[in-house]
């Protein structure tokens, strides 16, 4: 039996060592296979996108860009080709997004290109399904992303001007761009990848401060590797002050007007045209209307420019979700700023859990028409599941979970909110010596016009008690990044819902999934203004005031068994305002119902011609 066992160990280590060299020979089989792939790919390539006449040409024949653009940052990756897969049978032919600095370096030499940030692997996939890419790595991108896209550390120089050569910002656009681009050269069109133009810059026109500063960026891009067909992108007032030599101008609006295309046409004649952002819908802001640009309205002016023989990019194709703290803030045209909402569902072809829409099916139509041959069948529709509502279990105070990391609060009582419009509380009056706390909360920084200096967030003036300045506030920062969240889980302080709880707090609940998870919406019935948390990623902010009433839930974001709920809920809420503190008020719940984007009221949208 002994030497039986022997020869089987012997055998087994031979069969070991034979399919370790196996898979040495498959690698490498693979590599080489990959590598001729590659190398033959750009042998046959010989000319990328040109704008040498009134038409796109690629490989020196006539092509149209049917764009769309869909941000990864905003898609859970697990559902990217999901998405492109359908936009590929709506027959587009080019996909576009932005590249979020802030994301990819949220603190100064920090970077982040993995996950759910994986570039490349983005990239990839769209040369994978037949999409080329057009890509626009600002640094700012707008995108009703905060700041526009630029990281807000670039704030702490008093004398920061962004978006311009001031040597500080460029130092920093140098940097980041050292990273980036390196990573995006590979997957140019000339080295067999998918990336036929790169936009410099967004939409500078609007802005243009600087006569140096998209000259600047254009060689940050040229003297880095990008070697394909550079685009500006700007509105009809933009184009006026936009533009770079060397690269191909480009429009953006939503109602078609002639003079606005013959403008175009004037200012680079013998080109093509193209309208870079076709704004298929328009994003919300909180405690305003939803808004809903119809289906037949925005077909017909897509019809109409193709029909002018223009190339086409829709923004968005399909817009994903603020997820986390990133979206942005408005003031145009605004006493003072108003904070987007979570959803960036934009009213586009595809909602923002990849639905298909009316726009989607009427686009698919007019498409199919450029097209020689029939579309791809349309991707299967992606599951929805509801669950029962779940059941708060205990709180934790703000105040008591501080250690892990300090409205207005006076010995963590709460008396009032201040904001742009309401710039001054009255204190309850008291004896002895009292502790004033100041819970400052960011919205999200303004991402579009002339205001983006001015963005910092937290005490940046004076806070006077009876017109004296008060001083020498101890700081601490909320972040709420992923190890922050988890470590409260072991916090010691959490208490039964049989207790009273003081505002701010956290509230913990358990989802139970007895399936393979599918997407579900969370709704917030009875909750005034909170961030939800679940198995520790951010879904967003929450607000009663609306439209938006409720959070979209990635089903990859979930598992069988117990999922962790957790709602940070900044103001009082209906559920405890009864007093004394009854048993009625003892399971105040989080509902997981829905089965989309729902909203609290809605307004048909007018033309957009920003």
């Amino acid at each position: 039996m002994e030497s039986l066992s022997m020869v089987g160990l012997r055998l087994s280590l031979k069969q070991r060592y034979f399919l370790l060299l196996c898979v040495a020979v498959g690698a490498i089989i693979a590599y080489q296979l990959t590598r001729h792939r590659l190398e033959g790919r750009r042998m046959s390539r010989v000319e990328g996108l040109r704008a040498n006449s009134s038409q796109f040409t690629l490989e020196g024949e006539p092509f149209r860009i049917l764009g769309g653009s869909i941000h990864y940052f905003r898609v859970p990756r697990a559902y990217w080709e999901d998405r492109l897969l359908k936009m590929k049978a709506c027959g587009l032919n080019t996909l576009t997004t932005y590249v979020p600095w802030n994301m990819h370096e949220p603190e100064r030499g920090a970077f982040h290109f993995e996950d759910q940030l994986d570039l490349e692997a983005y990239l990839r996939l769209a040369g994978s399904l037949g999409l080329w890419v057009i890509l626009r790595p600002g640094p700012y991108i707008c995108a009703e992303w905060d700041l526009g896209g630029l990281p807000s550390w670039l704030l702490r120089d008093p004398n920061m001007k962004l978006r311009t050569t001031y040597p500080r910002f460029t130092d920093a656009v140098n940097s980041f761009f050292n990273q980036l681009i390196k990573k995006v050269v590979p997957h140019q069109y000339s080295e067999g990848g998918p990336i036929i133009a790169v936009q410099v810059e967004n939409e500078y026109g609007s802005y243009a401060k600087d006569g140096q500063y998209m000259p600047f960026i254009k060689e940050a891009l040229l003297s880095r590797g990008i070697t394909e067909l550079l685009l500006t992108s700007d509105n009809k007032e933009g184009l006026k002050h936009g533009g770079v030599k060397g690269a191909l101008e480009t429009i953006n609006f939503q109602k078609l007007n002639m003079n606005d295309i013959q403008y175009l046409d004037g200012i680079q004649p013998h080109k093509p045209k193209m309208v870079m952002e076709y704004w298929s819908g328009w994003f919300d802001l909180w405690g305003d209307l939803h808004h809903v640009y119809t289906a037949e309205d925005m077909v017909d002016v897509v019809t109409e420019i193709l029909k002018l023989d223009m190339s086409i990019n829709l923004y968005v194709f399909h817009g994903g979700t603020n997820f986390g703290f990133m979206s942005g803030a408005s003031a145009v045209g605004m006493p003072a700023p108003k904070p987007m909402v979570t959803s960036y569902d934009y009213d586009a072809p595809l909602s923002e859990a990849g639905d298909y829409t009316a726009k989607y099916h009427l686009l698919r139509n007019v498409f199919s028409r450029y097209h020689a041959h029939p579309l791809p069948e349309l991707p299967s529709h992606q599951e929805r599941r509801a669950h029962q509502p779940v059941v708060i279990q205990q709180h934790l105070s703000l105040w008591d979970s501080l250690h892990l990391t300090d409205k207005v609060f006076v010995a963590k009582h709460f008396v009032g909110v201040l904001d742009y419009k309401t710039q001054e509380l009255s204190l309850p009056d008291g004896k002895g010596k009292r502790i004033l706390s100041l819970m400052v909360e960011n919205c999200g920084r303004v991402n579009y016009g002339n205001t983006l200096d001015e963005q910092r967030k937290g005490l940046v003036g004076d806070i006077e008690l009876n017109k004296r300045p008060l001083r020498d506030f101890i700081i601490r920062s909320l972040d709420m990044k992923p190890g922050f969240v988890n470590s409260l889980e072991t916090s010691g302080h959490w208490m039964s819902m049989r207790q009273r709880p003081t505002f701010p707090s956290f509230f913990q609940a358990r989802l139970y999934v007895n399936s393979p998870p599918k997407d579900t919406f969370i709704k917030l019935p009875g909750w005034s203004k909170g961030v939800v948390f679940i198995n520790g990623k951010n879904l967003g902010r929450y607000w009663s005031i609306g439209p938006q009433q409720t959070l979209y839930v990635p089903g990859p974001w979930l598992h069988r068994g117990d999922n962790q709920v957790q709602y940070f809920c900044l103001l009082y809420t209906r559920y405890f305002y009864q007093s004394p503190f009854s048993t009625r008020d003892l399971s105040p719940r989080l509902s997981s119902v829905c089965y989309e984007t729902t909203y609290l009221k809605k307004t048909c949208l007018p033309f957009m011609s920003l």
